[in-house]
């Protein structure tokens, strides 16, 4: 029997994954002519990304550029190299930064992928070469009827971020939802968005308006559509096969249970979304303790990271930083009895009235940091004093006027989210402390200084409300410091947050086309990797919003061109693009 014969399916690209970078390496793979295949182990597209705010950080993006936000390849270079360190061996982060800008272009222009200029959106960190405005790219909102039947196939946001059990509301959408009675403008507008998402009840599950991470999942998977492109959903890839040394195929299992030895004539592409739910990996990548909770999407389990180690792929923690990208998390009870988690991204912590304390009821971080520096604040308070969870302490007021966690602004009874076991109220601060099991004096001190700096507009202490991102979260109506406001009024609320993570970034290590290279540092002929599966470029640091989808749509972009033999660096310059 002839080697050929032994293969079920022939197809050009196997791509292993259906979130941001599969879908993405497989659609530039069809506009460029190939026969991409997409496997999903699940019942639906998008992963952790549908439960995203969808943002893309992409440094000197035109869009941007067009809208008035100007920004230079140039300066990002010198932004990363501050935050990350000058080296970069393989030239993988500049072709990231020279690459990002065409990739986006290049999806607008042959695809129904398309992004907005997010305008003023700081980048996490204030060092030389950060932008205030400008790298930030948000999708376009996406009518998801326009996808019929398929509508159903894009997985939904979590329950903690929908409105009425199935109604996206976008950062815009909020205020005038929650103020919708206070102006003929807000009523009409939220009179609109309800009547919309009742409609849509009648046909979906949820509401079809769909916005943020959501949008683009809709977005990438409808241009899929268009292309024609294949996916097997609820298969699974038993293995991978090699032909003279080079990856050739994949043994898949079918939903069925059947199995299916696929051909790959120019390779097979890894983009499982990383090990967020394998506990092996999350023991032997992430910093100690390991974090228990996750905000990845539970499909995540490492399987392809363990595929491209099975092939002689390698991973090199030291490298990579601590092995996710962090934020805190709430713990909520969902409707079903079942355990979630609501991240803490830039709703609640910036704003004035607030502080986190650790066991000793003491502050430790900048509350207005970005959430991923906000957790490697508590990982490094937890070294000397137990941190984990640590606590958001503010006034009732507080929660009224901006919400916290899973409970919207404009709240005045907190009895539910309490007997939920959700967050802790107390008259004084001394029965808040009690509690929380945290010293009383010492909460009551940390109070008392807290607040001596709120009213004269410092933070001597962590410096909260002095960066551009700080400012941006914090309440501009509170001068002379938007980040600072005296917590003394009771009743006063504890809430507890965990770390957890939104991505893992410890991954394969790849070249800058996204090959998957041996201990040696050759590529393994065939081998591709592609977003949470590939060592992030970002080796532990978060320098913006966006800093995982960006690269998932840049290299699974770089992936598909390579594959297509058309490598994105080639003379032309252009990597295919019209």
């Amino acid at each position: 029997m002839s080697e050929q014969e032994h293969w079920d399916r022939e197809t050009d690209l196997l791509v292993i994954g259906g979130g941001a970078a599969g879908m993405a390496t497989a659609l530039v793979a069809a506009l460029e002519g190939l026969r991409p295949l997409l496997v999903e182990k699940t019942d639906q597209v998008g992963g952790t990304m549908s439960t995203s705010a969808g943002t893309v950080w992409i440094p000197g993006n035109r869009q941007s550029r067009d809208a008035g936000y100007g920004d230079t390849e140039a300066a990002a270079a010198a932004y990363m190299d501050a935050l990350i360190g000058a080296l970069d061996h393989t030239g993988i982060r500049a072709a990231y930064l020279r690459t990002g800008p065409q990739a986006i272009d290049y999806l607008r222009q042959r695809s129904e992928v398309r992004f907005v200029p997010s305008g003023k959106h700081p980048d996490y960190r204030d060092m030389p070469g950060a932008a205030v405005s400008g790298r930030a790219l948000a999708p376009e909102m996406f009518d998801g009827r326009r996808l019929g039947r398929d509508f159903e196939r894009i997985r939904p946001p979590i329950p903690e971020f929908l409105v009425l059990g199935g109604m996206m509301a976008g950062k815009d959408d909020i205020p005038r939802l929650i103020n919708r009675f206070q102006s003929v403008g807000n009523f009409v507008y939220a009179g609109r968005l309800f009547l919309r998402y009742l409609t849509d009840r009648l046909r979906y599950s949820r509401g079809t308006r769909v916005v943020m991470g959501n949008a683009l999942a809709a977005r990438l998977f409808y241009s899929l559509r268009q292309q024609n492109v294949p996916v097997l959903f609820e298969t699974t890839v038993q293995s991978l096969v090699r032909r003279g040394g080079a990856v050739a195929g994949a043994v898949l299992r079918t939903g069925d249970g059947q199995t299916l030895r696929v051909r790959a004539t120019r390779g097979v592409v890894i983009a499982t979304g990383g090990y967020g739910h394998n506990a092996g990996l999350r023991a032997r990548f992430m910093p100690r303790p390991t974090p228990e909770l996750s905000v990845a999407c539970t499909s995540n389990t490492g399987d392809g990271i363990e595929l491209g180690l099975a092939e002689g792929g390698t991973v090199a923690p030291d490298t990579q930083g601590p092995g996710a990208f962090w934020t805190p998390v709430s713990v909520t009870r969902r409707a079903d009895g079942s355990r979630g988690v609501f991240p803490h991204l830039s709703l609640d912590r910036a704003k004035p009235g607030l502080i986190a304390v650790n066991s000793a009821g003491r502050r430790f971080v900048n509350e207005a940091h970005s959430y991923h520096d906000f957790v490697e604040g508590m990982y490094a308070s937890h070294r000397e004093v137990p941190t984990m969870p640590a606590h958001l302490i503010c006034e009732a007021g507080f929660v009224r006027r901006y919400g916290l966690g899973h409970v919207y602004p404009g709240t005045t009874d907190l009895g539910p989210a309490e007997r939920a076991g959700y967050l802790v109220t107390a008259p004084t601060l001394a029965r808040l402390a009690e509690r929380i099991q945290v010293p009383v004096e010492a909460l009551q001190a940390t109070v008392a200084r807290y607040n001596d700096m709120a009213r004269q507009g410092r933070d001597l202490d962590f410096g909260k409300g002095d960066t551009e991102l700080n400012r941006f979260n914090g309440d501009p109506t509170q001068q002379p410091n938007p980040c600072l406001r005296p917590i003394e009024q009771g009743p006063f609320v504890a809430l507890a947050v965990w770390p957890a993570e939104i991505a893992t970034s410890t991954g394969l290590q790849t070249n800058a086309d996204g090959q998957v290279l041996a201990t040696d540092g050759t590529p393994i002929a065939g081998l591709y990797a592609a977003g949470n599966d590939m060592a992030s470029i970002m080796m532990g640091t978060y320098p913006g919003p966006g800093t995982t989808l960006g690269p998932a749509l840049t290299f699974g972009y770089r992936v598909a061109m390579h594959a297509a033999g058309r490598p994105v660096d080639a003379a032309t310059g252009n990597g295919g693009q019209p």
